[in-house]
């Protein structure tokens, strides 16, 4: 899978230079079909643009996550990381390109659709229901999964109590694993914002997804909330099997969980690799700290 996505990366910088000549845009914005015998990533984001008006908000990235992968996304304000996590989940449809989950597109998928084909997410603002219990926000993740309809549900058939059984069993061991069972029937506005964001992980964690999307977990949490946040992902990783994409500005955190790492500026794609390899890349140093300042000659004393 490197070279397929090495050759994707590849026209997304040379093709993509000039975004306001359209006739240099790519007809075709996917990566080629692997390989036989290549294992097919999880995740495919193939040449994803996006404009709101004139801003190019996206210009052509392309970067795969793998099965069981913490991918990290990383970028200064305004580089797209945002816009690209609600292209995947659906809030937005990419002018061209596409994105796909384990080879199917994403781009004729229904919004309320894409949690069912395996996808959860949090938001950088925590977006649950203030009024209701940290158990009744986090069942509301698991929603999606019931199939038995009004009727069945009125006279309590088998299959209800079946389902209700199954979304308990998740119920528990989330409370468990996200510490929150102390607080499982407080009202989630009067608990502190870093429990509510163990709570809406909860909650897109409850439903089942092959990929967790978390927009900035480590906001607003102090030193020790981050170590332990980091102890978390990877525990989730390993007893859900599913894959993480990460945007996060504390980047100790990003570099130390991250199987790979890829990096924003302006909506293009500037590094994609490890963490070692992307936070050298003298592109992400720009980026972050700006270009050097050339040295000024000296100016020779006036007597």
């Amino acid at each position: 899978m490197r070279k397929q996505t090495w050759v994707c990366a590849h026209k997304a910088k040379g093709e993509w230079t000039d975004l306001t000549d359209s006739s240099r845009m790519l007809s075709s914005a996917t990566c080629p079909d692997p390989a036989p015998g290549l294992a097919e990533p999880l995740l495919q984001v193939a040449g994803v643009v996006v404009r709101f008006g004139g801003i190019v908000a996206l210009g052509g990235v392309s970067f795969d996550v793998g099965a069981g992968q913490i991918c990290g996304l990383i970028g200064p304000n305004g580089s797209g990381k945002t816009t690209l996590f609600n292209c995947i989940s659906g809030i937005y449809r990419p002018g061209r390109g596409e994105v796909r989950l384990e080879g199917r597109s994403l781009q004729a998928v229904s919004r309320h659709r894409i949690v069912d084909l395996g996808i959860g997410r949090t938001f950088q603002n925590v977006a649950l229901f203030r009024s209701m219990s940290v158990r009744e926000n986090m069942l509301a993740g698991a929603h999606h999964l019931g199939h038995t309809g009004f009727v069945a549900n009125a006279l309590r058939l088998p299959a209800v109590r079946r389902e209700a059984r199954s979304a308990q069993g998740r119920l528990d061991q989330l409370l468990d694993l996200l510490r929150l069972r102390e607080v499982a029937d407080t009202p989630v506005g009067s608990l502190p914002f870093g429990t509510q964001k163990r709570v809406e992980m909860a909650r897109a964690l409850i439903g089942q997804p092959k990929l967790l999307l978390l927009d900035e977990p480590a906001g607003g949490l102090n030193h020790s909330e981050v170590d332990e946040l980091e102890g978390l992902m990877r525990r989730i990783r390993a007893e859900f099997d599913l894959s993480i994409l990460l945007v996060e500005h504390h980047m100790n955190l990003v570099m130390r969980v991250s199987d790979k790492v890829v990096a924003l500026e302006l909506g293009m794609k500037i590094a994609d690799g490890t963490p070692d390899q992307v936070q050298n890349d003298p592109q992400v140093i720009r980026a972050y700290l700006g270009e050097p300042v050339a040295a000024q000659p000296a100016q020779a004393a006036h007597v």
